[in-house]
């Protein structure tokens, strides 16, 4: 008994002297500043040391990493040094032993260490992490999530223990309040889910944005991610995280702006606000950043948003560091310079071709398209660069077993100068047609068209194989069609659909199908297929009706943004459905009430379409014609694309001019008369050899040249292609004889006094009559060849000015029964004298 007393107090003796002592170790590291301190104490108790001790070793290398910037981290020296190795080892060792948390810390910090994924040490702790979910040792939120995070950034995505993972927050979802942990979470597993659980993620990540006052950046960053990785555009909250970015300006840096510009374009979202927010913050920096791999961020956030100076300062700068740009930053320029409204800077792109030379066999297939179609686009002209990329593209497309690949570099090769074709690209254009998507067969078929009218089709029997194609092109094409079954998975392969071909064989049986799938038209997939309807500018009512009851009865789901591509597609193709007048109050009511949540230039666009359709909102129309609003919308205007501005330039003169027309009452004044002056001394004639042979039958009837005009200009600035003036008798009255003033400037007749164009000068009973040909493009494409949008506002707006307005459909002017000159000129005389 003695002697088992003694042998306790011993070992409790012990166990004390070792608790003391590893207290005053773990004390000891805990107090490190710098890693050599720590490495110290590792090389001088390698055989005291615990798995917690390592543990908490290897999290202060981290910390002491993370409290120094950027640049000034030592990461390779932590990792290079021998005790780092020492503390890999005993880790590894004890990694059984060690507590859960401990585990997921310990992966955590070599991971951001820049610990090698394939380490024997980060293999074993996520295989015995993995062990522990399997034997259903629950995490704690925190941990997983970080767990997570590791095998994501490790690229592990559809790795089972990802799945597991999944599974764990499907069960604890309600649970988490966290949006950090949502945040990590939510873009780790978010290539295993389904499509419920990614709606489940969305509605809670909502909810804790709203809560939530104060939310990082960097969780709002992860959000926009896990939408770019599910493929989704989700307006609602889009907008709320865009919103925490501009809220948060002063701490994003140029690799943060650069990241959410990337992941906005690929959304297919944008935000003016946010553009001129980074514009303001990086033009500071232009002349601080030199490295190439910062350098090329700058230039794909700044370039396209830059103004003049800046520009060229961007430009010189990637000419002076041209040659230090690895491949990808090569690709990143040229892409920029393309957004740039296809910025053409020879100096620039004779530099980087000069890099290319060197790069080219370390990029994948579609890299390479992309950067031929870069090269074309901004004129490149190295002839030698464009023989090995033809070169590269053609061996690939030998290989090439993947249609979509297969697709995309037969794109491109129809993109290139003086490409003679041979059979074999014909032959594997044939060999993968049964395989390809919808968007693949329009590239094929754009393609062969191109090659076709160039003449590049030249070996013998080449007619005949084209032929042979192209009618395997359009047999695919519709057996696809009749096989849909879900309309969403058709409107997905739709949406980069374009070409003439597509448009001319099968659009058609395109909305057929969608009529037959038109029970599946919800409010989720209303916008797409507006998108769809209007591209197409086929007037079907069936889908119209559908539209507009789905997008009524389900108006506070749709997102302001979407509502304006709703209305857009009734207003420009001019249909008005059974409830018209409940549709657009519902739309109205629910865009006025969230006016706040549409970008500047976005009110303008709605306006417009509003407008178009006979709706002036009172609330949007102050809101729009004010000083405030007009001045944040040209700040913002300046760093939209080219395109979008003329754009939104135009509808909002469009807006101002139905104001001043249909609406007097809000008092709002006509100030585009420098602006359309500008536009139209800019502007190509439309006197069209059709149109002058219209007038010179025009002249004959009246009885001479004085007694008509080509290309009028009103005023508001609409311009008519012939107007004469008749009087009390129906009888011409002549220009000149009365005295009615009109200028010739470039071929337009322009008034004295384009505002009030003086009315007085013509005899009382005496009419204006505009006559107006209308081409195909006024006419919807369907059979119904109804009226779109914007010419019958042009003949609203005429006839309020004052004019009788004659419209002559192509249809018409063109038709077997107008087929001689008598027949056309009883028709025109019955037009003009309103003979019916």
């Amino acid at each position: 008994m003695l002697c088992l007393r003694q042998v306790c107090l011993f070992t409790l003796r012990h166990y004390q002297a070792r608790t003391l002592c590893s207290d005053l170790l773990l004390s000891q590291i805990n107090s490190c500043t710098h890693e050599d301190e720590v490495f110290s104490l590792v090389g001088r108790n390698k055989a005291r040391l615990s798995e917690k001790h390592v543990g908490i070793a290897l999290n202060m290398l981290w910390q002491l990493q993370k409290n120094r910037p950027f640049l000034l981290r030592t990461s390779d020296y932590v990792r290079n040094h021998s005790q780092f190795l020492t503390l890999c080892i005993l880790a590894e060792n004890k990694v059984e032993h060690m507590e859960d948390e401990v585990i997921v810390d310990t992966l955590y910090n070599i991971r951001r260490l820049n610990v090698e994924d394939h380490t024997s040490l980060a293999k074993a702790l996520i295989s015995e992490a993995w062990k522990r979910l399997e034997r259903q040792v629950l995490l704690s939120l925190p941990a997983l999530s970080k767990f997570a995070l590791c095998l994501y950034k490790r690229h592990r995505h559809f790795n089972p223990i990802i799945g597991q993972i999944a599974h764990i927050v499907d069960m604890k979802l309600d649970s988490i309040q966290d949006i950090r942990i949502l945040s990590v979470l939510m873009i780790s597993i978010s290539e295993v889910i389904t499509e419920s659980f990614r709606d489940r993620l969305l509605h809670k990540a909502e909810q804790l944005l709203e809560e939530n006052n104060e939310v990082h950046f960097n969780y709002a960053r992860r959000i926009v991610q896990f939408l770019q990785n599910v493929k989704l555009r989700h307006h609602p909250l889009l907008e709320k995280c865009n919103r925490i970015f501009l809220e948060s300006a002063s701490h994003l840096d140029i690799h943060s702006i650069s990241h959410i510009f990337g992941l906005y374009e690929q959304l297919g979202f944008d935000s003016a606000e946010f553009r001129l927010t980074a514009e303001q913050l990086l033009s500071e920096a232009v002349h601080d950043y030199y490295d190439p791999e910062t350098f090329a961020k700058l230039f794909f956030a700044l370039g396209p948003v830059a103004g003049s100076k800046v520009r060229e300062r961007l430009l010189e700068t990637a000419a002076h560091i041209a040659e230090e740009f690895s491949s990808q930053q090569v690709l990143m320029i040229l892409k920029t310079m393309q957004k740039m409204q296809k910025c053409r800077n020879s100096h620039l792109l004779k530099k980087l071709a000069s890099v290319l030379h060197k790069h080219l066999d370390s990029y994948q297939v579609l890299q390479l398209v992309k950067l031929t179609q870069y090269l074309v686009v901004l004129h490149g002209q190295d002839l030698e660069l464009f023989a090995k990329l033809k070169m590269l593209l053609l061996g690939y497309l030998k290989s090439s077993v993947i249609p979509a690949d297969t697709a995309a570099i037969i794109r491109v090769l129809a993109m290139l100068p003086s490409f003679q074709v041979d059979e074999t690209i014909i032959n594997k254009a044939a060999a993968v047609l049964p395989q390809c998507r919808l968007h693949h067969l329009d590239c094929i078929a754009t393609a062969l068209v191109k090659w076709n009218h160039r003449g590049q089709l030249q070996w013998q029997n080449s007619s005949e194989l084209c032929a042979r194609l192209l009618q395997q092109l359009n047999d695919c094409g519709f057996q696809r069609l009749q096989k849909a079954n879900n309309l969403n998975l058709l409107l997905e392969e739709l949406t980069y659909v374009k070409g003439e071909w597509f448009e001319e064989v099968l659009s058609e049986e395109t909305m057929a199908m969608c009529q037959r799938l038109i029970d599946q038209i919800t409010w989720a997939n209303a916008l797409p297929l507006s998108s769809l309807l209007r591209k197409s500018d086929r007037r079907c009512p069936a889908l119209l009706d559908r539209i507009a009851a789905v997008a009524a009865q389900n108006i506070h789901k749709i997102p302001p943004s979407e509502i304006y591509f709703i209305l857009f597609l009734f207003s420009a193709l001019n249909y008005d459905p059974p409830d018209n007048e409940e549709f657009f109050k519902s739309c109205i009511q629910h865009l006025t009430s969230n006016l706040s949540h549409l970008e500047t230039y976005h009110l303008v666009l709605l306006g417009h379409v509003l407008a178009m359709a006979g709706y002036f909102p009172p609330v949007l129309i102050t809101t729009i014609f004010n000083v405030s609003f007009l001045s944040k919308l040209d700040a913002q205007l300046k760093v939209l694309p080219d395109m979008v501005k003329q754009r939104v330039h135009s509808s909002l003169m469009k807006l101002n001019r139905a104001v001043c027309l249909e609406c007097p009452e809000f008092h709002i004044p006509w100030f585009h008369e420098p602006y359309c002056q500008r536009v139209f001394h800019k502007s190509s004639s439309r006197i069209t050899p059709q149109r002058r042979h219209i007038h010179r039958m025009l002249t004959e009837i009246l009885g001479g040249s004085q007694y008509s005009r080509i290309s009028v200009l009103t005023p508001y600035y609409y311009e008519i292609d012939f107007e004469c003036v008749l009087d009390i008798n129906k009888k011409p009255l002549s220009y000149m004889a009365q005295n009615i003033p009109l200028d010739a400037v470039g071929g337009i007749h322009l008034r004295h006094n384009i505002k009030d164009e003086g009315r007085k000068a013509l005899p009382p009973g005496a009419q204006r009559i505009a006559l107006e040909f209308l081409d195909t493009k006024a006419f919807s494409k369907d059979y119904s060849r109804h009226l779109k949008g914007e010419p019958a506002v042009k003949k609203r707006h005429l006839e309020m000015l004052g004019y009788r307005v004659v419209q002559i459909p192509h249809f018409e002017w063109n038709s077997m029964v107008l087929s001689t000159k008598d027949e056309q000129l009883e028709y025109l005389r019955q037009q003009v004298y309103g003979i019916q």
